[in-house]
């Protein structure tokens, strides 16, 4: 039996040479890995990458991906990840901070990709609060702070008026991310004008509220991304994040989302972080308005919603691609690093 069964063998592995399966095998595995001048990360997508209803990544698709692209699964990634002739791939990661690190780190891994030189571009929608931001703009991230590290208690078993929360020792070098001033500061001179996508349902919805950021019309501006696994709500758990990002030194809170923390942290590790960005579209205040309560902003009546959305993801795609056109066509000036600041 076992001699039958090594000629059976034999004769597979003589028969694949014949056919040339294993030289095809070997050449596939000996390409030059693909030298990506430009990542897009994004976190979901409604349906289709193109077609329907667009989330987070479909702008992009149909920009950078829409035809001549190559679609590449990668092994423990929740999804492909697309690449253009001129170097500009991305992929939808997964919502969360497990789920898009995960598939974050899959990438980097993968000897298909030459990342060493990639700029990363961590794209998707948020929260902001009214005080600071308002529905529609685009937000390049000056700081990234982790929300969720540390201790909190319930209000009601601490002092009246006092912090609910506690850093947690240990964990300084993952909580918080400055990202590059001088990337940033391209990002804002590259994008700062960038005409803005508006609706009425927007403007109707911003009248709600009493302050002047919630009221102005969408523009594009810089501060602090606070990532959290947790949806939170209200202006407790706001001025909360506001309290945290002082604490560490960052500047104020004024984006609220759920990944950027976390995908920084996996490509710090590898490649470092200076290549890094994260660029955040307003969809939702992180409160309700004076006449509403917290509960009756996260479970708002029939047609009380924010509006904007679709304006929203268009003008994340509108803002980030000025910036990602730039590096590839003076890809001879930030092949090297970002190149100096010039006022």
């Amino acid at each position: 039996m076992r001699s039958l069964f090594r000629r059976a063998r034999w004769q597979a592995l003589l028969a694949a040479l014949a056919f040339g399966l294993f030289p095809a095998v070997a050449h596939a595995e000996d390409a030059a890995p693909i030298k990506v001048k430009v990542f897009i990360a994004a976190m979901f997508e409604i349906g289709k990458n193109t077609g329907d209803r667009a989330g987070e990544f479909q702008h992009w698709y149909e920009r950078y991906w829409l035809t001549g692209a190559r679609e590449i699964p990668v092994r423990g990634a929740l999804n492909p990840v697309y690449c253009n002739a001129d170097g500009v791939c991305g992929a939808v990661l997964g919502m969360g901070k497990v789920s898009s690190s995960a598939s974050m780190q899959a990438i980097l891994l993968d000897p298909r990709f030459d990342l060493s030189q990639t700029y990363f571009v961590i794209s998707g929608v948020a929260g902001t609060p009214p005080s600071r931001g308002t529905i529609g703009e685009v937000n390049w991230a000056t700081w990234l702070v982790d929300y969720d590290l540390g201790h909190r208690w319930a209000p009601e078993e601490n002092k009246p008026g006092e912090p609910t929360f506690m850093p947690r020792k240990g964990y300084e070098a993952v909580r918080l991310f400055q990202l590059n001033p001088a990337l940033v500061g391209w990002a804002m001179k590259l994008t700062a004008d960038t005409p803005l996508k508006d609706s009425d349902a927007a403007r109707a919805y911003r009248m709600r509220y009493p302050d002047t950021a919630a009221r102005r019309a969408p523009f594009v501006g810089t501060g602090t991304h606070m990532t959290g696994d947790t949806f939170f709500h209200g202006p407790g758990m706001s001025a909360q994040a506001q309290y945290i990002a002082k604490l560490y030194g960052a500047d104020d809170y004024v984006i609220t989302e759920m990944e950027a923390a976390a995908v920084t942290l996996v490509i710090k590790r590898t490649y470092g972080s200076d290549r890094v960005m994260s660029l955040r579209g307003a969809v939702n205040f992180d409160q309700g308005n004076p006449n509403e309560t917290t509960l009756q902003h996260l479970d708002p009546a029939p047609g009380q919603t924010a509006g904007g959305f679709a304006e929203t993801v268009q003008n994340i795609e509108l803002v980030g691609s000025r910036m990602v056109d730039h590096i590839v066509a003076h890809w001879s000036d930030w092949q090297g690093g970002v190149p100096p600041l010039k006022p």
